[in-house]
């Protein structure tokens, strides 16, 4: 074996041992003894894929019980170029069920826990990999975005985390709850990783009938030469924890000190509450036709609780799905008319920092998230100190659709005034 060979062997080999030693946070459900890496521009980084995201030769679980015995056949679409730019995936994460949750507290697989308090929730419903980062286990992983369901773990376990815009990376291989809302996201130790794992995944497949071609200049990280940011009245549009609302109002002071022009935004049709209503009622909706045969054939397989919110979606009345949907379009159509004049918006990820298990979730939980998986569009969390010295707060970015490169270099300058 070279040395190069040798190094990477060892790098894999030591994530290995972290997540053994770190098993109990439950931040995965399968590991893989034989994982190996190769040349490319992710050489040798161990990565974590969500357990809803097909890895070959171990069961894809999606967080139930039903399929724990399915094994992957293939690799999802994803996790292929991975390993062809020389990643190696040590395991399978631990998540929310069937991916409709908040806190991956999982029934089956047991409670994630957030390295960075004791009896925290990582978030949901890719609380796994949130973890499995921010404990230092790997530098890199994979999860699913829903409502927020990437950059919510991102912001409760102090990492980054980004929601490609929808096509950018092909969702084969996925376990969907919602295919309308659904994608593919990493999470990682900072924006390098990010950008090299969405260049390596992105393009069509073939398969994927969403996914399209990228647009040359998509992933240009040089940071435009005067930024303006455009600014919702976040405090009014969702009640925010008195840490959040204060460090976030003190890092956009800050921000402003650079010399960032922030300018007052407002979004057509964007009203939080119902937007996240309107986003779980479809997402039960197409979980429910997407699990059907599977719910069916092996109801022992999913709890109770599951089951009800399928059967919930499965029995909502078209004219309220149809409804719920134009809801999420309005939305969406008002993002993307929001971002015509500014090179991105910038809110809170979340409304709270991390909270412990069995603590009521907090209703507004995905107030800020959602409206990126509305308009298709894509949003980066990254993580910002709290004034308190406590747990983190986090800032997201989203921008118009293919502008990940344009993302990463802005957050690269906020940063500066984190």
């Amino acid at each position: 074996m070279s040395a190069a060979g040798a190094a990477i062997g060892a790098g894999i080999g030591a994530a290995l041992a972290r997540a053994r030693a770190a098993e109990g946070l439950r931040a995965f459900i399968t590991l893989i003894a034989e994982a190996e890496g190769g040349a490319g521009p992710l050489a040798g980084v161990p990565v974590a894929v969500k357990d809803n995201i097909a890895v070959r030769g171990v069961a894809t679980t999606a967080g139930t019980r039903a399929f724990a015995d399915r094994i992957a056949p293939r690799d999802a679409t994803v996790v292929a170029r991975l390993r062809a730019a020389g990643a190696a995936v040590i395991g399978t994460t631990n998540m929310d069920e069937g991916a409709l949750g908040a806190t991956t507290d999982n029934p089956f697989w047991g409670r994630c826990l957030n390295p960075l308090g004791e009896g925290l929730t990582p978030g949901g419903s890719s609380g796994g990999s949130g973890a499995a980062v921010a404990a230092g286990i790997v530098p890199l992983a994979l999860g699913t975005d829903t409502m927020g369901s990437v950059r919510l773990p991102a912001a409760y376990c102090g990492v980054w985390g980004m929601k490609p815009t929808r096509g950018l990376i092909p969702v084969t291989g996925l376990v969907h709850l919602s295919w309308s809302l659904d994608s593919i996201g990493p999470l990682a130790t900072g924006p390098e990783l990010i950008l090299a794992a969405l260049r390596a995944m992105a393009g069509p497949d073939g398969e994927d009938v969403f996914a399209l071609p990228p647009p040359a200049g998509w992933d240009d990280d040089r940071a435009p030469d005067r930024l303006v940011l455009g600014v919702p009245d976040w405090a009014a549009l969702s009640p925010c924890e008195g840490a959040v609302a204060e460090g976030f109002a003190a890092f956009l002071a800050r921000v402003a000190a650079l010399g960032v022009e922030l300018r007052p935004l407002s979004v057509r049709h964007w009203a939080p509450g119902a937007m996240r209503r309107a986003g779980l009622l479809v997402a039960e909706a197409e979980g429910a036709g997407f699990l059907a045969a599977a719910l069916e054939a092996r109801p022992d397989g999913f709890s109770p609780a599951f089951r009800a919110a399928m059967a919930y979606g499965a029995k909502a009345a078209g004219a309220r799905v149809a409804a719920a949907y134009r809801v999420i379009a309005e939305a969406g159509a008002g993002a993307r008319a929001a971002l015509g004049g500014v090179d991105a918006m910038l809110m809170p990820t979340a409304p709270q920092r991390a909270f412990a298990h069995g603590l009521p979730v907090p209703a507004g939980q995905a107030d800020f998230t959602a409206l990126a998986n509305a308009g298709g569009l894509p949003a980066l969390a990254f993580p910002l100190p709290a004034l308190d010295g406590g747990l983190p707060l986090s800032a997201q970015l989203m921008g118009p659709a293919f502008s990940e490169g344009r993302l990463v270099a802005i957050a690269r300058v906020l940063a500066g005034a984190a």
